[in-house]
């Protein structure tokens, strides 16, 4: 599918992003440990969190819609019901978590802790990420897993049951392998101790802990302590930071705009972006907080700015890692240099991204450099516009789409598709903002 996106005029206007899909995963994933049934209100509709709840069904999990009545102004809800981890039964046939590296990931420290035999897949791109960051500890503690290329690619064979607690100090700051081995260690024989080198997202510590884990957290040591009676725990998911950052840049780069953003999750280990773009210079307002479901949320709003240059480094990385594409973006419409360094984990995601945002934006008429971790983008304060493609990437995609609106020329996406795994509505929401 191909999308033409026209320079606008003026963006303004109020959105809703959609539900933050981290949060959704979990919210299905950890409820499907403990018995009984919980409700999930604005559970992601794109299709990362589809694969979750089709493998979770597959392992006896029961996940339906309810559909509110037309003409009310409430959010689908998902009516969750699980027998609990201990009663789940052998798939009937292969775990397929498409495109969803959050999905195969989870799923397989879940399996860690069942008796039978399952096998976890993915479409291509999944297949070619690498997992035996997440195979070599769940051995550790007992779990048998075989795979591709020695056991680090997917399909994966796994049988667990019988988990040990381990010691274990994680190779790269990542929630997703942190939330792996925490599912993992929750049913295990004796406590297991993370060491983290940075702090990553922190949606799975704060659901568990609502539901009576037992987690408790030293600076960067993680200690999940097993037998704990897991409780259901209804959710109410916020909005998707990530999936805010796109509207938050546009409204920044743009010289004529005014957006608002409802009902946005500002947990601190994923908000860096907003920390970000205001070092950048930008106009941002984080108005009405609250706390929903032991998240925070607000509300924010963003006015025209003038951007400058910054380094984004270190330990922002981990949690930041969606919205680099968009940030480098930003980057070329504000003055100065903008240095992105320690990003080496982007070239495992959906794509390159470090390669194929350099290369895209270049086509654009950026000026951006690729490092081995990062990239250089000197700040030209226009793109000229033209072709460019998705790779299959979700957040290559809308970067590239949000680059159209503030192009001098007409920008024509090829695979502008792909945005329905985080982002359904993207494209509509695209002209909402601009038809004002």
């Amino acid at each position: 599918m191909k999308m033409s996106v026209l320079p606008a005029r003026g963006l303004a206007g109020t959105l809703a992003p959609p539900a933050d899909k981290s949060v959704s995963h979990r919210a299905a994933i950890l409820n499907s440990l403990a018995s009984g049934e919980a409700v999930i209100d604005n559970f992601s509709e794109g299709a990362d969190c589809r694969s979750t709840l089709r493998c979770l069904r597959l392992l006896g999990v029961s996940a339906e819609k309810i559909t509110p009545e037309e003409g009310s102004s409430e959010t689908p809800k998902l009516r969750l019901a699980s027998p609990g981890l201990e009663n789940f039964h052998e798939p009937v046939d292969i775990l397929n978590a498409e495109n969803s590296g959050t999905t195969m990931r989870f799923i397989m420290g879940l399996l860690g802790n069942t008796h039978f035999v399952s096998v976890v897949t993915g479409d291509r791109s999944l297949r070619s990420r690498p997992m035996g960051r997440i195979v070599q500890p769940l051995r550790l503690m007992g779990a048998q897993v075989m795979g591709r290329s020695s056991d680090s690619l997917a399909p994966l064979a796994i049988r667990g049951g019988d988990l040990k607690g381990i010691e274990y100090t994680l190779p790269v700051a990542s929630a997703q392998l942190k939330s792996a081995l925490v599912l993992a260690a929750l049913f295990a024989r004796g406590e297991t101790v993370l060491h983290q080198p940075a702090l990553s997202r922190d949606h799975t510590e704060r659901m568990l802990s609502a539901m009576g884990a037992s987690l408790t957290e030293d600076g960067l040591v993680l200690v999940i302590k097993p037998g704990s009676q897991l409780k259901p725990l209804d959710v109410t998911v916020s909005g998707d930071i990530s999936s805010a950052a796109f509207w938050m840049v546009a409204a920044a780069a743009h010289p004529n705009a005014k957006v608002k953003l409802t009902n946005v999750g500002v947990n601190p280990s994923r908000a860096a972006v907003l920390d970000v773009l205001k070092a950048m210079g930008g106009r941002i307002k984080v108005e009405n907080p609250r706390m929903e479901g032991g998240e925070p949320v607000a509300d924010i709003l963003v006015e025209s700015s003038e951007l400058t240059g910054v380094e984004i480094a270190g330990d922002l990385i981990p949690i930041l890692q969606d919205e680099v594409p968009v940030l480098a973006l930003a980057a070329c419409f504000a003055k100065g240099t903008t240095v992105i360094r320690d990003a080496q984990e982007l070239r495992t995601k959906e794509s390159d991204r470090l390669q194929a945002t350099a290369t895209e934006l270049s086509r654009l008429g950026a000026n951006v450099r690729e490092l081995p971790d990062g990239l250089v983008i000197e700040g030209t304060g226009s793109l000229k516009g033209g072709t460019c493609k998705s790779y299959g990437d979700h957040r290559l995609a809308m970067t590239l789409g949000i680059a159209g609106l503030l192009a001098e020329e007409e920008v024509v996406i090829t695979g502008a598709e792909v945005v329905d795994i985080s982002y359904p509505n993207f494209w509509e929401d695209l002209v909402t903002l601009t038809s004002t």
